[in-house]
């Protein structure tokens, strides 16, 4: 209960109650009200330098876990680095060397765009950090889009060198691993009709009639033609790759023109027809328009010990059989 106050009037020898007046008692109010409000945010300002605000908690929490998150990527970008490295390693050093392939200029350099595309994220309080990992995905970016090229061109020279050794003449047309069947072979020999010195394009087979002749490649069957002189009923294949073998003196022919044809598949049986003196297969290797000796092309045939026996026996000035 609020305390009256009393003053003494000389005139009437008596006190008096003082009335304390509205403003006055406002005033006094709104004073203590200030005089409240002053001290709370000094007490609030004193107590937020000692302790932090929810807020500002939170927010430390959250700087805490993207720095975590940035040092994560760090790591996890250079792991990728050094995986890429390897990977350019052994596209160089690897692949490109057993396909004699070396890697173009032009796949050598990457752009990764203007060093500027991320200044505007400087403002930010990791700002530098995140814009570091930005350029850093770039170049692992534009370093994959290189190699995901250079695979591909690796892709295709390996299917490109499967069908090569598969399509390059690599057999012999006949069956004859004891070498009793090899009659002439490449160079000048004797012709057996005029009896003269005559380069002898290709290697002659003795066989029976009727024997097996085999496609020494996989290819297409360019011509199947038979002529009364000359290589008589023969058979030509374009293997790619710039060859072609021929098949000549045949009986009987066993594709049309036009086949596909693989190696080791039967495409004709052994005769005597055109110019020829007895049963025989002429065979050649053609290489860029110009005839091989067929004897360079037995190596899926024979071991090396076969091989130079052969090389020996093909190399006599004996007489040929067309």
């Amino acid at each position: 209960m609020a305390k009256n106050r009393y003053k003494y009037n000389p005139e009437t020898l008596s006190y008096e109650t003082v009335k304390t007046p509205l403003w006055v008692i406002g005033l006094k109010f709104f004073g203590f009200l200030c005089a409240v409000a002053i001290f709370s945010t000094l007490v609030i300002s004193a107590s937020y330098s000692f302790f932090d605000s929810p807020n500002e908690r939170k927010l430390r929490k959250d700087l805490a876990e993207s720095k975590m998150q940035i040092d994560e990527l760090e790591g996890r970008i250079s792991d990728l680095s050094v995986a890429i490295h390897s990977l350019e390693k052994k596209d160089g050093e690897v692949y490109r060397e057993i396909f004699d392939a070396p890697m173009p200029e032009a796949l050598k350099v990457a752009g990764i765009g203007g060093s500027k595309k991320y200044t505007d994220l400087q403002h930010l309080t990791y700002g530098k950090s995140i814009e570091g990992l930005h350029t850093k995905l770039d170049r692992l970016s534009a370093k994959v889009r290189v190699q995901e090229t250079s695979y591909d061109q690796l892709i295709k020279l390996a299917k490109q060198k499967s069908k090569k050794l598969a399509s390059v003449p690599a057999i012999m047309p006949i069956p004859n691993k004891d070498l009793k069947r090899m009659a002439s072979g490449y160079g000048y020999r004797i012709d057996p009709f005029y009896k003269t010195r005559k380069f002898h394009g290709g290697m002659d087979f003795t066989a029976p009639s009727g024997t097996e002749v085999h496609c020494t490649g996989d290819g297409v069957v360019e011509l199947v033609e038979t002529k009364r002189w000359g290589y008589g009923k023969n058979i030509i294949v374009d293997h790619g790759f710039g060859y072609k073998t021929r098949y000549a003196h045949l009986s009987k022919f066993k594709v049309r023109k036009g086949d596909k044809v693989t190696r080791g598949q039967v495409i004709g049986l052994v005769g005597s027809t055109g110019k020829s003196t007895a049963p025989h297969l002429h065979y050649e290797v053609i290489k860029g328009g110009n005839r091989q000796n067929p004897a360079n092309y037995y190596y899926n045939d024979l071991t090396d010990e076969q091989y130079e026996e052969m090389i020996e026996l093909s190399s006599h000035p004996n007489q040929s059989f067309d």
